[in-house]
């Protein structure tokens, strides 16, 4: 018989594939290990086993917690370990006078202990020989007392009687002791742990998850020792080692806390090491630790070193509505540009926030759909009940959120498209031609404080004109041309819509022409850095991220706690952070304002009572096109090719040319004509003069820029 010993092809696995092994079956213990997790797994499934290992958990915590708590008040009734606690409380809070005064309570405190202890000393020594008085003249008294007994009995036994009753006494004592030394010392044991027990029940020693959930502090009040230990367990080890070395003294580094509105206030001073930014980037743990959400904790930095200010709202209070608007109570309420406030909502504090809009310029901005444009229209309905102050709106989303103000308003203009932004970029163009006239007028009459109140009351020429722009992120980003080549949109020196906003932003304000604008999820390109920064009034709804929030309201109030970012969406709809133009406590930035919501419906109410305290109004809806001027073609056409032309004359000469366009031209606005391209005038004997190398160089600059914004 032949053997061989190659494997058969058939039987060879094909590429790619390997041989099974077989399986191999669990052995005893596994399978007694995979019983046991199963049973296990099904145990804790059962609500009647988690109960029970609930009560077994919550009920032995009460008795190992009260076992501490009484363990450390007999070990601080009998020791200076609480002097020592509040002495390094004292020195971590930097307060030295409490250094010295606890100091000084602990070494009296010393002092009184070492007295009782040689008092004692001096007792046992002094005891045998009290002892043998007491007991010889209790005898004689005994004594004394049989004598008198036996003679009123004339029986001489009664002499013993008051000895013999005496002995009796301490014999009963002995027998009942007897009877009941053992029971007692059975049961002394139980009756230690049920105080404990008692002792860990009041101070719920037990953990949240194990108590009943009565007892639980989910929503409770906020107390100094709740906030402390919500501190040491933000996981910060430098803080939990600082409070943990402070004992049951680490109050001492929060000041006291105070009812704030729908909460509460407590400043916490850190100990050092720890940075008030690892508190606030810890706002949510924070919150966990303090049993609330995190929208209902604020932090902020306030003027004090190394110290955060927490505001606490009460469980659920800021998911409550806040109350009308004034406005809507009061039917003879007024408005007034210059001394009045608008009452815009009220703080987390539950104040009234009033906003005062004298002469400042204001940004609004937030997410979509988040209330941006009502609180923006709550300004202006406040304002609108001043019969001196004139409107000019251009709504970019044109949906008819300012339709009430249709025969209030001088100029409405409704609409999303390129014409709309058109529309608007002339409006504002309008306003820098008025504020040039009005600087004119000033600069003529020899006025060096801007337009006062008694000015612009007695003279129209200086009422005071407010222009909004809601959605102007629509405008910066629109990419359509004028006649002349320049864009609408963008953040260049061509961009017509920009560098009008931004010459209100620069000189508006003193002549009563400000500018207010709202507009969403800012970004550096529909909302430049040059333009946002211009405003006195700058707030922010729910925003996206941090960087958003800084772009909105600055670096430094974000730094400080602003957190527009952190608010919720569409739960905080309305709520604004504002930087500016409120009443804020000193070293404070910044503001979380809940607005009062106006209605469409209750903005027809307002504008319908501030229409009937002024004269009608003829709402122009569409502007009448007019061609742009382009003032440095007519300053080189005026100039011609003279070397050097008195600044006088030049102007002489623009007026003679369009003197509806430069009757209020003037040296100075000459200059800054030269000034906005690079150049200047210049002095010839003693006179200003334009030179026709400046007027050239200026015309080949815009050119150049006219080249690279295409």
């Amino acid at each position: 018989m032949t053997v061989t010993l190659i494997k058969p092809e058939g039987d060879a696995p094909q590429d790619g594939q390997h041989a099974a092994a077989p399986e191999a079956s669990p052995t005893r213990p596994e399978r007694r290990r995979a019983r046991y997790r199963r049973i296990a797994q099904a145990a804790l499934e059962d609500d009647r086993v988690r109960t029970a290992g609930r009560l077994a958990v919550r009920h032995a915590s009460y008795t190992a917690g009260g076992v501490r708590v009484v363990g450390r008040r007999m070990w601080d009734g009998r020791t200076a370990s609480r002097y020592e606690r509040m002495i390094r409380a004292a020195e971590s809070a930097g307060l030295l006078e409490e250094v010295k005064e606890w100091e000084a309570r602990g070494h009296a405190f010393r002092a009184a202990r070492h007295k009782r202890r040689m008092d004692m000393l001096q007792l046992a020594l002094n005891a045998p020989k009290a002892v043998a008085s007491g007991t010889a003249a209790g005898g004689g008294i005994l004594l004394m007392l049989g004598i008198l007994l036996a003679w009123a009995n004339h029986n001489i036994r009664d002499v013993l009687t008051p000895i013999e009753t005496i002995v009796e006494l301490v014999q009963w004592c002995a027998f009942i002791g007897g009877v009941i030394w053992g029971p007692l010392m059975f049961a002394a044991p139980w009756i230690g742990l049920a105080a404990c027990w008692t002792v860990g029940q009041h101070r719920h020693t037990a953990p949240q998850w194990a108590l009943p959930v009565s007892a639980r502090t989910i929503g409770d009040a906020i107390t100094p020792s709740i906030v402390v230990v919500a501190f040491r367990d933000l996981g910060i080890s430098a803080l939990r080692k600082a409070i943990e070395g402070m004992g049951d003294v680490g109050a001492a580094m929060l000041s006291g806390i105070k009812t704030a509105g729908c909460g509460v206030e407590v400043d916490v001073h850190l100990p050092s090491g720890v940075d008030t930014l690892e508190i606030q980037n810890k706002r949510r743990k924070l919150a966990e630790n303090l049993n609330r959400h995190e929208h209902e904790v604020f932090i902020t930095i306030p003027p004090q070193p190394r110290t955060v200010r927490l505001w606490i709202a009460d469980s659920g209070a800021l998911d409550e509505p806040i109350g009308p608007s004034p406005l809507m109570l009061d039917e003879d309420a007024t408005a007034d540009y210059y001394t009045g406030a608008a009452p815009w909502g009220q703080n987390l504090r539950g104040d009234l926030v009033d906003v005062s809009v004298f002469q400042r310029h204001i940004l609004l901005t937030g997410l979509s759909n988040q209330g941006k444009t009502a609180a923006l229209r709550a300004l202006a309905l406040w304002l609108a009940l001043d019969p001196t102050v004139d409107f000019y709106i251009a709504d970019l989303k044109g949906v008819g959120d300012w339709r009430a103000f249709l025969g209030l308003a001088q100029v409405l203009i409704q609409g999303p498209t390129d014409d709309h932004v058109a529309q608007a970029t002339d409006m504002v163009e309008w306003g820098v031609e008025e504020m040039q006239k009005r600087i004119a007028l000033l600069e003529e009459s020899g006025s060096t404080e801007g337009v006062t109140r008694e000015m612009a009351r007695t003279d129209p020429r200086f009422r005071p004109i407010v222009l909004i722009v809601d959605e102007a992120q629509v405008a910066y980003g629109c990419t359509a041309k004028s006649l002349d080549g320049r864009p609408y949109g963008g953040a260049k020196a061509t961009s017509r819509y920009f560098q009008a906003v931004k010459k209100i932003h620069d000189q508006g304000r003193a002549v009563n022409v400000t500018i207010w604008e709202g507009t969403q999820d800012p970004t550096d390109e529909n909302l430049p850095k040059r333009s946002r920064e211009g405003n006195h009034i700058r707030g922010s709804l729910v925003l996206g991220t941090e960087s958003q929030a800084k772009m909105a309201l600055g670096e430094a109030p974000v730094d400080a706690g602003a957190a527009p970012h952190r608010l919720r969406r569409d739960l905080d709809r309305g709520t604004l952070v504002v930087a500016g133009g409120v009443k804020m406590e000193p070293g404070q930035v910044s503001v979380t304002v809940r607005t009062h919501f106006l209605s469409g419906d209750d903005a027809v109410v307002l504008t319908d009572r501030a229409k009937a305290r002024r004269e009608t109004v003829a709402t122009v809806h569409k502007l009448e096109i007019v061609q742009p001027v382009d003032h440095l073609a007519d300053l080189a056409a005026v100039v011609g090719r003279e070397q050097f032309v008195r600044t006088t004359e030049v102007i002489h000469r623009l007026k003679t040319r369009n003197h509806a366009v430069y009757e209020h031209w003037n040296g100075p606005r000459v200059k800054a004509l030269l000034v906005e391209y690079g150049e200047d005038t210049s002095l010839r004997d003693g006179y200003p003069v334009v030179k026709l190398d400046s007027v050239e160089r200026a015309l080949d600059r815009r050119e150049s820029e006219l080249a690279e914004a295409q």
